[in-house]
């Protein structure tokens, strides 16, 4: 089941996080607490899937945020599942509820995603071009000197979110 976040699953989200050293967990806190103060105003987008054989803990997380001085374009800036489930099909599964959801709920348009240029990245690349995200840029040493900034792009209008 897929559903928002709430305080409780932020411990199980953190795990997730600290499964596939996404970044540090730690930094969560402070991302998540605005939304988490005012979710019915917030337009930040959080959702988990969770197992609901195991007490409805949480397996996967995604965070979209629209950008500034745009209409309509969303950016994930976090997507992760949990590296003991990963391979199944519930990243793919996660990302196209969120693509519905900012569709139907928040009007947009695009949704990009962006994504480190190195080898240890090359699956995640993968992912996203397997669920119909096309590479619209790349920004060289980005992240530090040999580590490119990749961004993917996805027309909701055009097939994806459907």
């Amino acid at each position: 089941m897929i559903r928002p976040i709430t305080k409780q699953d932020i411990p199980a989200i953190k795990n997730i996080i600290d499964s596939t050293e996404l970044f540090p967990s730690e930094m969560l806190d402070d991302m998540v607490q605005g939304h988490l103060d005012n979710p019915e105003t917030s337009s930040e987008v959080w959702l988990t899937e969770v197992d609901e054989k195991d007490n409805d803990t949480p397996i996967s997380v995604v965070y979209a945020v629209p950008e500034k001085m745009t209409v309509g374009t969303y950016n994930a800036l976090v997507a992760a599942v949990s590296k003991n489930v990963q391979g199944k099909g519930h990243g793919s599964k996660l990302m196209k509820h969120l693509e519905n959801e900012l569709k139907a709920t928040k009007e947009a348009r695009i949704l990009l995603v962006e994504t480190s240029g190195t080898d240890d990245f090359k699956q995640t690349r993968s992912f996203y071009e397997k669920n119909g995200y096309e590479k619209e840029a790349r920004i060289r040493d980005y992240f530090e000197p040999g580590d490119d900034k990749i961004v993917y792009r996805k027309d909701l209008n055009v097939g994806g979110g459907k």
